[in-house]
């Protein structure tokens, strides 16, 4: 039997952290930067977490 495969977008997209969550990135940082304050685009910057009703879906495509 082979090996299951990682999706890789995911693999790109998605970390976890030492406690087992999955942390990912938040959106809208990429552009249209002017209208957005400086303090959202800073926290725009820090890592998230994925909601604990998506994990499942998240770890199937990570497979763990």
């Amino acid at each position: 039997m082979p090996k299951v495969k990682t999706k890789s977008s995911a693999k790109k997209r998605f970390k976890l952290s030492g406690s087992g969550k999955i942390r990912r990135k938040h959106a809208f940082k990429s552009h249209i930067l002017t209208k957005k304050s400086t303090k959202r685009k800073r926290n725009l910057t820090k890592m998230g977490v994925v909601h604990e009703s998506d994990e499942g879906r998240v770890k199937a495509m990570l497979r763990i």
